[in-house]
């Protein structure tokens, strides 16, 4: 007998589905045509993002990728909460590639979030990732601090694929 929890859940995944924005395949942004996942996989230093609930109240935010099995990536995401001293948050999840470039995320089962990866630098620096209907984006790098110069040109291709930066926040990162 299923319950009357499970069968109120089982009904709204599909309105929940109907709510989401739609996003047409020719509006959406272009993503990186090859990734190698095993160069992606590791640690990434979160330099900007647009505002988002889920990180609300975080600072030195990191993002950590490891290969499983099947090719499916285990996701870690920390953040200090508040200050660069504050306690540690962290959410666990997983992450299958779906497509070049495209990857589904989720932490919660059964929810998966599109994570695009928009531009990456060919020695795996540094990542621009977004989502198709340009509500989320991350500035990433394998280092806690960026030259100037690389962000603004990363900000700049932001800005060419359509992305809206007047919310877009640093995030604040330990010093070397």
């Amino acid at each position: 007998m299923i319950s009357l929890r499970r069968l109120a859940l089982a009904l709204s995944i599909p309105l929940l589905s109907l709510a989401a924005p739609l996003v047409r395949a020719a509006d959406a942004p272009p993503t990186v045509e090859t990734v190698d996942i095993h160069r992606y996989a590791g640690l990434w230093y979160e330099i900007a993002s647009l505002p988002n609930f889920f990180q609300r109240g975080c600072v030195a935010t990191t993002a950590e990728y490891t290969l499983g099995e099947g090719g499916r990536l285990g996701v870690k995401n920390r953040c200090r909460k508040d200050t660069l001293d504050g306690d540690w948050k962290q959410s666990e999840g997983r992450a299958r590639v779906v497509a070049p470039g495209k990857l589904k995320v989720s932490f919660f089962w059964p929810f998966e979030g599109d994570y695009w990866i928009l531009a990456l630098d060919p020695d795996y620096r540094w990542a621009l990732v977004g989502a198709p209907g340009r509500d989320y984006l991350w500035v990433l790098s394998r280092t806690p601090q960026m030259p100037e110069a690389t962000y603004a040109a990363i900000t700049q291709k932001a800005v060419a694929l359509g992305f809206d930066l007047r919310e877009l926040r640093r995030t604040p990162q330990p010093a070397p």
